[in-house]
């Protein structure tokens, strides 16, 4: 297989003789704060594969297409191939993290109706907050596929907030990615875990998720076994 692109999280592979689809591999570095703080977490990737993999499952069930095609191994997974948006787009229901920073607000304020914000997706400029116009003018995508975006964002949010809340798992905000697939259709890619969501335990408000590698607030791995624990009835 021939690497295609290696980010922080993943290696993403070309399958010689599929012009299609690639493979998805997940490693176990976490990083955070523009990757200015790293570490080596043994065992992070697996988890984080499957639990991308039930998060893909649930939203293509609910009738929202992704990339997903299937999990391969403990570390990978097929995705049909997409042309990625260069967006972040950002949903939050209750306020943490940046939005705090940025607002003065404190973390925990549920918000009146869920928020999307989109990121330029650009490491040299640390990933900026933009509006829609900015996304026009930096030519990422036209003004009907941003909307469509939103859209789809919105409509993930209300399937992931009650599949995890079924769970005793509060969605507090997450990150997407958008790409078009081949057939021209918009698809979420990438991943859905505790990498890119914040998930509070409903009953005890434990975060869960990479707030613990970020501000050193207990054993990672622990926090995302608990999740899929949660999720798969144990």
């Amino acid at each position: 297989m021939a690497v295609v692109y290696e980010g922080k999280a993943k290696i993403i592979y070309e399958l010689e003789g599929e012009q299609d689809k690639y493979v998805v591999y997940f490693k176990d570095t976490a990083t955070a704060f523009d990757a200015t703080k790293k570490s080596e977490v043994e065992g992070k990737g697996v988890l984080n594969n499957t639990l991308s993999a039930i998060a893909f499952q649930i939203l293509e069930e609910k009738g929202i297409k992704t990339h997903f095609i299937k999990k391969l191994s403990d570390r990978e997974m097929l995705v049909w191939k997409a042309k990625r948006y260069d967006l972040e787009v950002v949903v939050r229901n209750i306020s943490a993290g940046s939005l705090c920073k940025r607002l003065g607000l404190k973390e925990g304020q549920k918000l009146n109706k869920p928020l999307v914000e989109l990121f330029y997706k650009k490491d040299e400029l640390h990933d900026p907050l933009i509006c829609i116009e900015h996304s026009l003018l930096l030519g990422i995508a036209s003004r009907k596929e941003i909307h469509e975006i939103i859209k789809i964002a919105r409509r993930v949010n209300k399937v992931l907030k009650e599949f995890f809340r079924s769970n005793g798992l509060i969605l507090v905000d997450f990150k997407l990615e958008f790409g078009k697939l081949t057939d021209g259709s918009i698809a979420v890619i990438d991943e859905i875990s505790p990498d890119t969501c914040r998930l509070w335990d409903a009953e005890t408000g434990e975060k869960l998720d990479k707030d613990r590698f970020r501000f050193d607030l207990g054993d990672l791995l622990e926090g995302y076994r608990k999740v899929l624990q949660k999720i798969q009835g144990g």
